[in-house]
């Protein structure tokens, strides 16, 4: 099998595998290693972890690339499976106690066959490189051995932990991430966790609903992860949320059973209340909208804070709830009066958000006490 050679330093920082420097060139870089875009298989697997390109940041850095006295000093990090070498190079002045110098071999992969790397961070970089007049332009690398997508996912979101990746990516990554994560990051998976459930659960309301940064154009999916995780976060962080209560902080243990029992009979309640807003886009439907969501959200936690799900039904006791809300809302047509709003005038905004939420458990409980 032919194989790239060049001139690398090896250094130590773990026991899991050495980290590798060197340089390629930019006509090498797609020779070697591939995008591992984010999509799903035919069974519903999450594939890859990568965005799609954008188009616009590409093109800058290509523009750059091909003018006068360019500097790229920002190292492209890929991750490579084990079909790599690495010999180091003889005597006592090739290591410093630090890194060891010598060669790595990298593996040029046949037509039709997997390469041996992946880029974990760099992607537009790498495609702008690719089209940059300048095919031999040295490209510094940083790479590591990860032969699993699991551990290319986990390097993936740590390395843009502080990086504005978009929230919908990060939160279908999130479940799939075995290994400890940033405390940052950990905190989010239980919610993204359960946004993914239900999107797939065969008897969840939402069931192919929920728009994920793998999702298909075309698909019907027409609410926003985004919009889903963050509803379940605030109740999930939230002392005066009805889903708290079943997460132990101490220990960070998530007890999933009346979670999954509160969400499903409340959201099955939703959609039968509702039928008419149901599964519509958001230009069609404020229900299916961010401010909607949220909204109910926040209802969901006063309606299901009391519940008891070992003792009384959650879709019963939210299809009560429902009914007393069910004829002041305008989630389609009409106008919502105290708000002095026409339908489709709410838009998904904090303020927005607050006096939808206020308004429905307002009357939530005033019907409650007539």
């Amino acid at each position: 099998m032919k194989a790239l050679c060049r001139r690398a330093l090896c250094i130590e920082q773990a026991k899991t595998g050495p980290l590798y420097l060197f340089t390629l060139r930019a006509d090498e870089v797609f020779q070697v290693a591939e995008i591992a875009r984010i999509n799903r298989s035919k069974g519903d697997e999450l594939i890859g972890y990568q965005r799609a390109e954008v188009r616009d940041h590409v093109q800058g850095i290509r523009e750059y690339l091909d003018g006068d006295n360019v500097l790229f000093p920002n190292a492209l990090i890929l991750a490579m499976n084990r079909t790599i070498r690495f010999r180091r190079s003889r005597g006592p002045a090739n290591d410093d106690g630090l890194a060891k110098a010598g060669v790595l071999e990298i593996p040029i992969a046949e037509p039709g066959t997997s390469k041996p790397a992946w880029i974990v961070d760099g992607q537009q970089r790498a495609l702008a490189l690719s089209r940059s007049s300048r095919r031999d332009f040295p490209v510094p690398i940083s790479a590591f051995v990860a032969e699993t997508v699991g551990q290319q996912r986990d390097q993936f979101l740590r390395i843009n932990n502080a990086k504005p990746l978009p929230l919908g990516l990060v939160t279908e990554l999130l479940p799939e991430v075995s290994v400890p994560l940033p405390r940052t990051l950990e905190a989010k998976q239980v919610p993204s966790e359960l946004c993914g459930l239900l999107n797939t659960a065969e008897d969840s309301p939402l069931r192919g609903l929920v728009r994920r940064a793998s999702t298909p154009r075309g698909s019907g999916a027409v609410i926003t992860d985004t919009s889903i995780v963050e509803m379940l976060r605030a109740s999930l962080n939230t002392p005066s949320g009805c889903l708290f209560p079943y997460r132990n902080l101490a220990t960070g243990e998530t007890d999933f059973e009346p979670i999954w029992e509160i969400l499903l009979g409340y959201w099955s309640a939703v959609r039968d209340a509702f039928p008419e807003a149901w599964g519509r886009t958001p230009r069609e439907s404020r229900l299916m909208h961010g401010v909607g969501i949220r909204a109910m959200g926040r209802l969901m936690d006063k309606v299901m804070g009391s519940l008891n799900v070992t003792e009384t039904s959650a879709r019963g006791h939210a299809l009560q709830a429902m009914e007393r809300i069910a004829p002041h809302c305008r989630w389609t047509e009409g106008y919502w009066e105290d708000l002095s709003l026409h339908w489709n005038d709410l838009e998904n905004t904090p303020r927005n958000q607050r006096l939808l939420a206020n308004f429905l458990i307002r009357v939530y409980f005033s019907v409650g006490e007539t």
